[in-house]
């Protein structure tokens, strides 16, 4: 599968995790949400790749300890946001985060064009896309913002354990952390959610595809794909999230709002084209190491 194909599965199986996750919020709020969607996962992950820690570097630990917290800090906040906020809504802001990450890494004019037609689309998008109008809850907002810096640290360090471990043992101890770190808050929630009738199966179904699937398929596309292209393709999420709140929880957009999906769009197709010309130009892609790799 293509790296492009890759990211597209990526946003829509994270997507539906996140419309299956607000069924859990009644059953264990927002925190205890994300700690069994993180949980579920990092065992599911740590059973089936079995990474071999005892062999593992301290750059290795590291790496993943700091993709792990990137993985808490970001679910968290996002989970907390669309609690407050529509799911479209909470990612077209939360995306301003790999945005500004893809412009700041962007070295050619055209991209910074793309991510300049994205961004319009982004806003328009996020502030006509609530369903049932008023202003945005604030908090929600300034949680999807916080989401969104994570994200951008996500896709860095998520980039950085690609690059020095092998295969997906670091994103198994990299979740397995993230989850660790939400224990002392959502503990209380995580086991009355699972007390309650069918809640490990949602908890389950939420990691499934909210976590393991788009984590996996992420980590493959980041060894394939420079990150500003990577954050420019993310575009999708906010046009991918809108249908799926549509689809699965009655979110309506606005007709000003589905101007904003066009626009994003255009723009992710625009970014697209240009990663090909960018591999061709690159001939066998030498030059483009230093584009993944930490600043310092």
């Amino acid at each position: 599968m293509g790296p492009v194909l890759l990211v597209i599965g990526s946003c829509t199986s994270l997507q539906v995790g996140a419309a299956l996750a607000v069924h859990l919020f009644a059953l264990g709020g927002s925190t205890g949400t994300t700690l069994l969607r993180l949980g579920f996962a990092a065992l599911v992950l740590l059973v089936v790749v079995r990474p071999r820690v005892r062999r593992w570097t301290g750059l290795q630990w590291r790496a993943a300890a700091a993709l792990g917290l990137s993985l808490g800090a970001m679910n968290g906040c996002f989970y907390a946001a669309i609690s407050r906020i529509d799911l479209g809504t909470a990612v077209t802001v939360e995306f301003l985060g790999p945005l500004t990450l893809s412009a700041v890494l962007s070295r050619r004019a055209r991209e910074l064009l793309w991510v300049a037609l994205a961004l319009v689309g982004v806003v328009v998008l996020g502030v006509t896309g609530e369903h049932h109008g008023g202003s945005l809850d604030p908090t929600g907002v300034l949680l999807a913002l916080a989401a969104g810096a994570f994200w951008a640290a996500y896709i860095m360090t998520s980039a950085r354990v690609g690059e020095v471990v092998p295969g997906h043992g670091g994103l198994a101890v990299a979740t397995a952390v993230g989850a660790l770190l939400l224990v002392p808050l959502g503990a209380g929630g995580a086991l009355q959610a699972l007390s309650a009738p069918g809640g490990p199966w949602l908890a389950f179904g939420t990691a499934l595809l909210a976590s393991v699937v788009p984590y996996s398929l992420e980590l493959a596309a980041l060894r394939r794909l420079p990150q500003r292209t990577f954050g420019v393709l993310l575009s999708l999420e906010p046009v991918i999230a809108s249908l799926a709140g549509w689809a699965l929880l009655g979110q309506r957009m606005t007709p000003l709002g589905g101007v904003g999906v066009a626009l994003v769009v255009l723009a992710s197709a625009g970014a697209t084209a240009t990663t090909g010309r960018s591999r061709r130009d690159d001939g066998d892609g030498r030059g483009r190491v230093d584009l993944t790799a930490p600043a310092g």
